[in-house]
């Protein structure tokens, strides 16, 4: 039997840090064809995901996918994540966190024309918090994005 990867056990661990010490987690997601999440607020391959208590129902992270319901632009949608997809879990209040590689093989059988691992890249938008009213909900897209870059 294979042994079970520690990258959903860090995910967990990372969650329970962020809500403990009263920061909002977010998740940085690689977008392929298996990943179910609104496709209007995907940005070069990813999404960024608040996965606070106050912004998701039914949260279940699980060894091999991450779900939830959250609200997109007023319409409560079911978010379905394979782990492995996940690039990074930070807290948005000061971007502490962690990133993760994404793995290749997962990602390549789906959408060979995505990068593999996107570079996280900083905006100049005004309002960072993608929760306020009138916002994206749960679907941060490039507002209230961390610092965070893979390293090899």
């Amino acid at each position: 039997m294979p042994e079970t990867s520690t990258k959903p056990y860090l995910l967990r661990a990372l969650y329970e840090w962020c809500t403990d010490n009263g920061y909002t987690p977010y998740l940085a997601v690689h977008v392929d064809a298996k990943t179910r999440v609104p496709r209007e607020f995907v940005k070069d391959g990813e999404i960024v995901l608040n996965i606070s208590f106050d912004a998701t129902s039914g949260l279940q992270m699980g060894n091999d996918w991450i779900e939830f319901s959250a609200r997109f632009g007023g319409i409560s949608q079911k978010v379905e994540v394979q782990v492995p997809n996940v690039l990074a879990i930070y807290a948005r209040e000061n971007g502490q966190g962690m990133a993760f590689p994404v793995d290749k093989q997962a990602s390549a059988d789906e959408s060979p024309e995505l990068e593999a691992v996107p570079s996280v890249q900083e905006t100049g938008e005004d309002d960072p918090d993608p929760t306020r009213p009138g916002g994206n909900g749960a679907a941060g897209g490039n507002a209230g994005r961390a610092r965070l870059k893979v390293v090899k």
